[in-house]
């Protein structure tokens, strides 16, 4: 949704950072668009609050709480002073009768929101910090070759920009559990950090594609065969 074109700067408000704009568990009323700064999206597990996301600019929330009339299912936070279209239900309603553009664009949203629950999960239920950690980085690398659309193949070097908190977020592990498998995997050159390749800013490289999947394939057979056994091959 853009404010240019849908004629919705009507809906638009400043937030500073730290503001809460709702709770998991409470009743949803409205639905956000992100203008410009960034939310955070926010779940407890267990007795821990965990970032699920964060949004940027062009991205909404706060929809299925709308369309469900169910609690929210999360807590959203401004991470930093925002702009943010803050749109009514009865609104939201109105224009996707009257906008099929907006209605379409939502539901590609929705499709993509829920391939990536769909990853999520499958990381969870893998049984090592190995095992979800390799997966997540191989996950996050596909996304990139898609975003890139270029035609790759086993030998190719791929650029991740990620961090290892956003990592441990996606594999609900601490942050240190993460930190030791890739210093692992940095070891056995499956995975170096941007800086050790001299490029700057935070991120990963995979040399390799196909190694990085070979290993994957490993990890598999040791968790058939030796289900024990949790070290790293040697490079």
């Amino acid at each position: 949704m853009t404010v240019g074109h849908d004629g919705l700067e009507r809906f638009a408000r400043d937030f500073s950072a730290g503001t809460v704009l709702f709770e998991e568990g409470q009743r949803g009323d409205f639905m956000y668009v992100v203008q410009s700064g960034e939310v955070e999206i926010r779940r407890t597990v267990g007795d821990t609050e965990r970032v699920l996301a964060v949004l940027p600019p062009g991205e909404f929330f706060g929809e299925m709480a709308i369309l469900n009339a169910r609690p929210r299912s999360a807590t959203a936070v401004v991470r930093v002073a925002s702009r943010l279209l803050v749109i009514e239900g009865r609104t939201f309603e109105a224009m996707l009768r009257a906008r099929p553009e907006i209605a379409l664009r939502i539901i590609k949203s929705l499709a993509l929101r829920l391939e990536s629950a769909n990853q999520q999960v499958e990381l969870l239920l893998l049984p090592t910090p190995n095992h979800r950690v390799v997966q997540c980085l191989r996950q996050m690398a596909d996304e990139q070759i898609l975003l890139a659309g270029a035609a790759i193949n086993a030998s190719s070097a791929i650029i991740v920009p990620t961090t290892i908190e956003a990592i441990a977020t996606r594999v609900g592990l601490p942050e240190h559990e993460v930190s030791d498998v890739v210093d692992r995997l940095r070891a056995a050159r499956l995975v170096l950090l941007a800086e050790d390749a001299g490029i700057t800013g935070q991120g990963f490289i995979v040399p390799e594609v196909g190694r990085l999947l070979e290993f994957l394939e490993f990890l598999a057979l040791k968790d058939r065969f030796d289900p024990q056994a949790e070290q790293l091959p040697a490079d």
